[in-house]
């Protein structure tokens, strides 16, 4: 035990961690050079053309030193601040964390917000300046910053390039000097925490787990604490780049279970293995349940794919623990699901992710955030669709929820972004000067106001210097009303959302002018309005398409021609009672996209 170190890697997004994670695995031999691809822990189609880290990756690397051998179990993990929980799964696995920050950007948002989640469960830090090779990198002022910040010596920041390698070896001896070994009792009962599970359809659910006491061997009759559920250990191994099987994972160790599990319900990420037989008396203090910050319908296409779905967002859900869903039905698109996401990119990556590993083609509706609506008779209650809100005769009034944002920007682009954040409904609460050149805002603003363009918005206005994290703050009220959609005077539900009455009218606007350039135009003319209950606040008209049926009369008295127009305005009105609008999939992703 003494000789195996658990670390995962932690920065910012883009600060070059997933390379150097590839420099370790080359330089121990791990992967051959046949094998290594940049981003060698990037599998996924996704994650490459991105290049970004979606999962968190667990790999064993082998590594000598002193005539000692260590085993090093790695674990790199995303840095955009949707996937944070990702990094808080891997953190509570591990014993020391690398924390990687880009030596010609410095430290940013996600880097401080990943390095207090280390902090918090007491992991040994070991700072790197990576990106060192670059004639930009300005290593003096991110060190100083590395300093203020953590409160190190300037000696222990360890100077690397995962790009050319430089560094690799010193980034080895600290891993083993200075993470602790794993603490836990070989004699023990079997404890192991679940930290994350992929679905594999020739050998069913695959669980990794952290082995805190005791062991787990081949052939062991093992038992999930939560669930209940008891299984054979079929396999058991330690994660190289394939699996590597193994008959016994000790104490300490990183490994992974196959025991037949088809159902994705049986196997919950924070979850306690033990044994059936001596099980042990307490299940582990996992990581916090998932909160979701946005929501947003997912509808088949097809009404008829609809179980068809649920199987592929189950066996998604296994892969992705942050994804929240529950079944509801919509008066225009038929039987969906209400899901809960991290954020926006979150969203996108599951609705790619359906449609590329489970061909599932989906329509997504308006996102929104969870509301408190208190009536004024009866209980308050949660809303996490505008479609629930009752009556606004009967409501007194609506909370919605507030967070508190952090943005970490060059100075010169401060006056921009106190612009947007108070377009935003944002509120200044704090600014601090971490360098002369780097200011640190802090607002508190509505969730829902995130939720659209807010992330975009911000990196065009910064230039893409600045860097954004958020955390819950409280509910607060707010004077919200329900802005429906009508077209053809039909309320379409799922374009309907729940906004700040000072913003309705220019949304409202807004949506039917993009509705109208996406709904194709139709034999009769169709209307397009924007209501809060029965008041109408805007309105847009797509002109029918019509057929010259005066061509055939020239000449001639100007009566004949009216007759005949008259005749075609009939059966237009008659086809308007009659047709039904086709609303295309972009225009209820449309509303996403507004400017």
């Amino acid at each position: 035990m003494k000789n195996i170190r658990n670390f995962c890697i932690i920065a910012h997004i883009d600060h070059g961690k997933s390379t150097l994670a590839d420099r370790l695995l080359q330089v121990t031999g791990t992967v051959t050079d046949r094998q290594l691809q940049e981003q060698t822990l990037d599998d996924m189609d996704l994650e490459r053309e991105r290049g970004i880290t979606i999962k968190s990756h667990a790999i064993q690397m082998r590594y000598s030193q002193g005539g000692e051998d260590y085993v090093l179990n790695l674990i790199d993990t995303p840095g955009h601040v949707d996937f944070s929980y990702e990094v808080s799964r891997s953190i509570a696995a591990c014993e020391g964390a690398l924390l990687i920050v880009d030596a010609t950007q410095g430290i940013e948002a996600q880097t401080i917000s990943n390095l207090y989640l280390a902090i918090e469960h007491d992991l040994e830090i070991i700072p790197i300046l990576n990106k060192m090779d670059l004639p930009s990198a300005d290593p003096e002022a991110v060190m100083d910053q590395i300093v203020d910040l953590i409160g190190c010596d300037p000696d222990d920041i360890l100077p690397a390039s995962g790009k050319t390698g430089l560094g690799v070896d010193k980034i080895l001896e600290a891993i083993v000097e200075r993470v602790p070994a794993p603490k836990g009792d070989p004699e023990a009962p079997l404890q192991a925490m679940v930290f994350d599970s992929v679905f594999n359809s020739f050998r069913g659910i695959i669980a990794y787990y952290r082995v805190l006491n005791g062991e787990i061997k081949k052939g062991d009759r093992v038992r999930f604490f939560n669930t209940g559920r008891e299984y054979n250990a079929d396999e058991i191994g330690v994660l190289g780049l394939d699996l590597q099987p193994q008959d016994t994972v000790g104490t300490g160790n990183v490994g992974y279970i196959i025991s037949g599990i088809k159902n994705a319900k049986e196997v919950k990420v924070g979850d306690t293995l033990t044994l059936s037989a001596a099980p042990c008396e307490e299940a582990v203090k996992g990581f916090e349940d998932v909160k979701p910050m946005v929501f947003a319908g997912i509808y088949p296409v097809d009404t008829e794919d609809y179980e068809e779905l649920r199987y592929s967002m189950e066996k998604l859900q296994l892969n992705d623990a942050s994804l929240v869903f529950e079944p509801e039905s919509s008066a225009a698109l038929g039987f969906g699901f209400r899901c809960g996401f991290l954020g926006m990119l979150h969203m996108e990556i599951v609705q790619e992710r359906l449609e590329r590993e489970f061909n599932m083609t989906v329509i997504t509706t308006v996102p929104n955030v969870s509301y408190i609506c208190h009536p004024k008779k009866g209980e308050p209650m949660v809303i996490n669709n505008p479609s629930e809100l009752p009556d606004p005769g009967k409501l007194d009034h609506v909370e919605e929820p507030f967070i508190k944002a952090q943005v970490i920007t060059k100075a010169e682009y401060v006056g921009a972004i106190m612009t947007l954040c108070i377009n935003k409904r944002g509120v200044l609460q704090n600014q601090v000067y971490l360098t002369s050149d780097r200011v640190e805002l802090t607002f508190s603003m509505p969730l829902g106001e995130i939720v659209f363009d807010f992330y975009d918005k911000l990196k065009s206005v910064s230039r893409g210097y600045a860097s954004f994290d958020y955390f819950p703050d409280q509910y607060h009220p707010s004077q919200l009303v329900k802005l429906d959609i009508l077209i053809n005077g039909d309320q379409v539900d799922a374009l309907s959302a729940l906004v700040h009455r000072s913003n309705a009218f220019d949304l409202g606007k807004r949506i039917c002018a993009k509705l109208k350039e996406l709904i194709p135009r139709q034999q009769f003319m169709i209307a397009l309005q924007a209501a809060i209950g029965a008041k109408i606040i805007a309105r847009e008209t797509i002109k029918p398409v019509r057929k010259d049926v005066t061509a055939k009369c020239y000449g001639g008295d100007i009566t004949r021609k009216r007759k005949l127009l008259e005749k075609q305005k009939k059966g237009k009105k008659r086809m308007r009672q009659v047709g039904s609008v086709e609303v295309p999939q972009e225009a209820f992703l449309a509303v996403l996209k507004l400017d």
